[in-house]
C-alpha cells in the first residue's frame, strides 16, 4: 500500500476523528480561524473597492498598497505577533495576519470589477435619472458581481490554504494534524492532513460558486 493508500486508511480511522487533536476539532479550529478572518477582510475590503470604483478616484493608489501585502510572508508577520504583546490574544495574531493576505483580492477584483461595467450602460442609466445610489445598487453591482465573486473565492482559497501555517506557531487547526505528522514522522498523516485542507478549500470554492449562481440578477442590471 502506497502512501496515499495509507493516508486513506488513517482518515478512515475513527480514532483519528475524535478528541481535542481529532479531525472534527481541527476542522472546526480552522473553520473558525478562516471564517472570521474572511469576514473581516470583505467588511474591510470590499466597500472600499466597490466605493472606489463607482467614484472613479485613487483606486489605483488603494489597489497598489494592498497589493504589498501579497509580498509579506505571512509567516513571518505571524511569527512577529507571536513574540509581541498580541501573543496572549489566543486567534487574534493569526486572524490578523489571514487577513492582511485577504484584504489583496477582495479589493482588487471589487474595484477593477466596477470600473470594467460598460460606460454606455452606466451614462445611459444616468440619463434615465438615476441617482448614484441607484445607479451603484441596480446597474454597476449586479454587472460588477463576477469579478467580485471571483475576488472572494480566491480569498476564501487563499486563506484556507494559509491557515495551515498557524500550526507552526502552537495554533489549531488542521497544520496540526500535519506538524503532528512530521513530529513523529508519520508520513501518512502529513498526507491526510494536507488532504483534509486541499478537499475543505475545493468545498468552499465549489459552495461559493453555486451560491453565485443561484443568487438573483447575475450578470445583468437588477429590475427598477
Amino acid at each position: 500500500m502506497g502512501v496515499v493508500g495509507k493516508a486513506f486508511g488513517w482518515l478512515a480511522d475513527g480514532a483519528n476523528w475524535s478528541g481535542e487533536s481529532g479531525v472534527w476539532h481541527r476542522l472546526a479550529e480552522h473553520l473558525l480561524v478562516s471564517g472570521i478572518a474572511l469576514g473581516v477582510a470583505c467588511v474591510v475590503a470590499l466597500p472600499v473597492g466597490l466605493w472606489l470604483g463607482h467614484v472613479g478616484r485613487g483606486g489605483a493608489l488603494a489597489v497598489n498598497l494592498s497589493n504589498v501585502g501579497r509580498a509579506v510572508p505571512v509567516f513571518a508577520v505571524l511569527a512577529l505577533f507571536m513574540v509581541s504583546p498580541l501573543r496572549s490574544a489566543g486567534y487574534l495574531p493569526t486572524v490578523v495576519a489571514l487577513v492582511l493576505f485577504a484584504v489583496p483580492p477582495l479589493l482588487t477584483n471589487a474595484y477593477v470589477g466596477m470600473r470594467e461595467v460598460d460606460r454606455s450602460v452606466v451614462e445611459a442609466a444616468r440619463g434615465m435619472g438615476m441617482s448614484g445610489g441607484q445607479l451603484f445598487w441596480r446597474v454597476e453591482l449586479p454587472l460588477a458581481r463576477g469579478l467580485v465573486m471571483t475576488g472572494l473565492r480566491s480569498g476564501a482559497v487563499q486563506v484556507i490554504a494559509t491557515a495551515t501555517i498557524a500550526a507552526m506557531v502552537g495554533q489549531g487547526g488542521l497544520g496540526r494534524i500535519i506538524t503532528a505528522g512530521f513530529n513523529t514522522y508519520n508520513t501518512p498523516q502529513v498526507v491526510a492532513g494536507a488532504l483534509l485542507v486541499a478537499l475543505l478549500a475545493l468545498l468552499v470554492e465549489g459552495l461559493l460558486v453555486a451560491a453565485d449562481r443561484l443568487l438573483p440578477g447575475r450578470g445583468r442590471p437588477a429590475p427598477r
